[in-house]
């Protein structure tokens, strides 16, 4: 239940700053917060991830967040692992999926904002859902490869 609230306090962070960015910014404008490193840019994302669109990718892309979703949901109340890192990573991947679902099924577009560069090379604008996928995400392998390997040496 504890994952489940942390996933509820993501997705209101993640849409408070895009309501934020929206009530405060105008479309395609960048704010310079450290100059050549990070902008916040608004823009909006009615492609996949990483902005690739492809004819009916919206709706796979909607389809597949719900399902993921939806199996961590039963993944987390049906499989017992006993490990916090788990449980949060995929605290954070729900609240990633949801946060950026939110935008798509009401707005038809995921609102992004945060714009990383390093002199010309620029990241792709994200927002706080994309980073709480890849926070969760990295939190999951880095349990699943290193700290299971500490674990199986504790018990050998």
């Amino acid at each position: 239940m504890k994952v489940l609230f942390v996933s509820a306090v993501l997705v209101l962070a993640d849409q408070i700053s895009k309501t934020i960015v929206v009530k405060t910014m105008s479309l395609y404008e960048s704010i310079p917060v450290i100059q050549n490193f990070f902008h916040f840019t608004y823009i909006t994302n009615d492609g996949m991830a990483f902005g690739i669109n492809f004819p009916f990718g919206y709706y796979i892309f909607t389809s597949v967040s719900i399902l993921l979703t939806f199996f961590l949901f039963w993944y987390l109340w049906s499989v017992r692992t006993p490990s916090i890192v788990i449980r949060l990573g995929i605290s954070f991947i729900i609240a990633g999926a949801i946060g950026n679902l939110i935008d798509r099924i009401f707005l038809g577009a995921v609102i992004d904002f945060l714009d990383f560069m390093i002199g010309d090379f620029h990241w792709y604008v994200f927002n706080l859902a994309d980073s709480y996928v890849t926070i969760g995400m990295v939190m999951v392998l880095v349990d699943s490869i290193i700290l299971e390997k500490k674990r199986e040496r504790l018990h050998s």
